[in-house]
């Protein structure tokens, strides 16, 4: 059982982890980049700061899913919108009864314009209307995220960042933001159009965005999609809910029992079956352990 301690307004502040079974989401893959299911507990291993540990539960099934979609409103997303909005229905036709989305926008600032819901029409309406302009605050976007899906009914959480470009406008941090994605449990999938040819002029943050939401989702067991056309945004959309749809979710309680607050590296080994070698795996890197 994971759950969410405590509250988060101010930046610096803290997500607390309370932990006694760890949740860690696992992608397999081919050597042709298709995603390897049917695999049994007894072909992973589970290491937590280079110890073994005992995995309780594999679950492969498609369980319900709690998303936060974000999507980037900034100026430079004007001749991008349409095919954005495209791309964000497009993962939300894949999701189903069970689960639920909240939709935030940022631009100048970020805002939760559409709670959770079920009903996600209500999603689709909103993004009907949205307009770009003004500057780029996605760290704000991906805090306030972080800090919404504290609310989430699912165990299984993620968030889908729409955007083209890094940070220009947040009052978060690079070094706050990466703090708070290692405390959450919550895995982060981020699409756009990251050309290098407009990177002449901007500033660092901005350069440097791309590769800041390649690694958050990495340590979070998701993924960084890379476009040069936007129409291939929804086709993107697509992949990422495939995947989130494909996943096994490996369950252990840590042999490490101390209360110390400190984080944890987690390594998953698998040993292939016959006729299958060459297995590509994502994972969730890590968690910060319950303090005392």
């Amino acid at each position: 059982m994971i759950a969410f301690a405590g509250e988060q307004e101010q930046p610096g502040a803290r997500f607390t982890l309370d932990t006694t079974l760890v949740l860690i989401p696992v992608t397999v893959t081919d050597s042709t980049n298709r995603f390897v299911l049917g695999l049994h507990k007894g072909d992973f291993h589970l290491y937590e700061d280079g110890s073994e540990q005992t995995i309780a539960n594999l679950s492969g099934e498609d369980a319900p899913l709690s998303v936060g979609l974000l999507l980037d409103t900034s100026g430079s997303m004007t001749d991008k919108l349409r095919t954005s909005r495209r791309a964000a229905i497009q993962f939300l036709r894949t999701m189903n009864g069970q689960d639920e989305a909240f939709l935030i926008e940022f631009g100048d600032r970020a805002s939760l314009t559409v709670p959770f819901t079920s009903q996600l029409e209500e999603i689709q309406k909103r993004l009907a209307l949205v307009t770009a302009g003004g500057l780029t605050a996605m760290f704000d976007g991906a805090q306030l995220a972080l800090h919404e899906m504290q609310k989430a009914k699912n165990p299984r959480k993620a968030v889908v960042i729409i955007s083209d470009g890094g940070d220009n406008n947040s009052r978060y941090s690079r070094t706050e933001l990466e703090s708070l994605v290692r405390e959450a449990d919550v895995q982060i999938y981020a699409m756009g159009v990251f050309q290098t040819s407009i990177f002449s002029g901007l500033s660092t943050e901005e350069v440097n965005g791309p590769r800041l939401l390649s690694q958050l989702a990495e340590q979070t067991g998701g993924r960084a999609f890379t476009v040069s056309d936007t129409n291939d945004l929804p086709s993107v959309a697509a992949r990422i809910a495939i995947e989130l749809r494909n996943q096994y979710v490996l369950a252990y309680r840590s042999k490490n029992q101390n209360k110390d607050g400190k984080y944890r590296k987690v390594e998953v080994k698998i040993t292939p079956p016959p006729g299958i070698p060459n297995l590509k795996v994502h994972w969730r890197l890590g968690y910060y352990a319950p303090s005392k």
